[in-house]
């Protein structure tokens, strides 16, 4: 199965997210949904939502409250990217001016309080107890690893285990509840609702470690940014810290002050991506995205084969081959 049957299959599901993501964004405030709409409507592929929807359908739920939880995971990831951006004074998103740039940062971070809100509005409907724990846990966890990553900011001094465990924090987790919450919809055995927390959680780690290799090699027409943004944004992800790693004096010397911002030229950026592929920063964060796909996949394979199986199997596929 390729990612677009996917797609396909679950489009009917989607277009009922997206239904409520549009109902429940209003407000008699015009700001919220404009900023919300900005930013919802950029080009996401609504990964979070269509990993609980594939999940509750492996696990035999059909019931409506996988719409309104789907919207819920897209309200919660929408408001850490609105966040996102303010913290990292970003220009781009998905190719798109960033709603802190066009707005600024106040209207910005409010409105991602909002979604914030929203999401635990809708949540408190639900009266789920478990759901409520984990996703309460879960965006406790996200903000953890947000502030984690800030205190490293500019600086190369953090070790491959300390980046591992931000982007677990910072990206992994929502991805591994969405997975877990379609299970818990369908009332599904504790080993099974494991099962596909833990396969959420190695294809959010991969996903992360995708986009980290993306960011030095990827076009701004295919992925939304320019080439090397982590780096001008004093963000050291592994194919850097890989490259680090190997690097001569003198190389490490350049990344240290292009990574602190240090009268950074652009020849220094160039220098630094340089850096990168000499010692195979790129190849070696996607063999590691690719070993934590492999493991994702080991968890699922106790399922029974069907449908929502295979499309789970062709979305880890695609994290680890897409170019946007």
């Amino acid at each position: 199965m390729e990612i677009q049957e996917v797609f396909g299959l679950y489009e009917g599901d989607l277009k009922r997210v997206e239904r409520y993501l549009e109902d429940q964004q209003q407000s008699y405030i015009q700001l919220i949904p404009e900023i919300a709409n900005h930013i919802i409507q950029s080009g996401g592929k609504r990964l979070r939502p269509l990993l609980l929807l594939i999940a509750s359908d492996l696990c035999g739920y059909e019931g409506k409250r996988r719409y309104s939880l789907a919207s819920v995971m897209e309200f919660i990831h929408t408001a850490s990217l609105l966040h996102d951006d303010v913290i990292d004074r970003a220009d781009m998103r998905r190719g798109k001016d960033a709603a802190n740039r066009v707005w600024g940062n106040s209207a910005s971070v409010l409105v991602g309080d909002y979604l914030y809100s929203k999401a635990f509005k809708m949540l408190a409907d639900d009266e789920d107890p478990a759901v409520q724990k984990l996703l309460s846990t879960t965006t406790t966890t996200m903000v953890e690893g947000e502030i984690s990553q800030l205190v490293r900011s500019c600086s190369i001094e953090i070790t491959e285990k300390e980046y591992l465990s931000v982007i677990e924090r910072k990206t992994a987790v929502l991805i591994s509840a969405s997975c877990a919450i379609g299970a818990i919809l369908a009332g599904a055995p504790e080993s099974d609702i494991e099962a596909l927390a833990r396969f959420g959680m190695r294809l959010g780690m991969a996903f992360q470690l995708t986009d980290d290799a993306l960011d030095y090699v990827a076009s701004e027409k295919e992925f939304g940014k320019t080439i090397g943004k982590d780096l001008t944004e004093g963000k050291v992800t592994l194919p850097l810290i890989g490259a680090y790693k190997k690097s001569s004096p003198e190389e490490k010397e350049l990344i240290r002050k292009t990574v602190e911002g240090k009268n950074v030229l652009n020849d220094d950026i160039a220098g630094v991506i340089a850096v990168i592929n000499k010692y195979e920063g790129i190849g070696y964060t996607l063999d590691m995205a690719d070993r934590f796909i492999k493991e994702g996949k080991a968890f699922i394979g106790p399922f029974k084969d069907s449908t929502p199986k295979d499309a789970f199997l062709a979305i880890a596929d695609y994290v680890v081959e897409r170019r946007l």
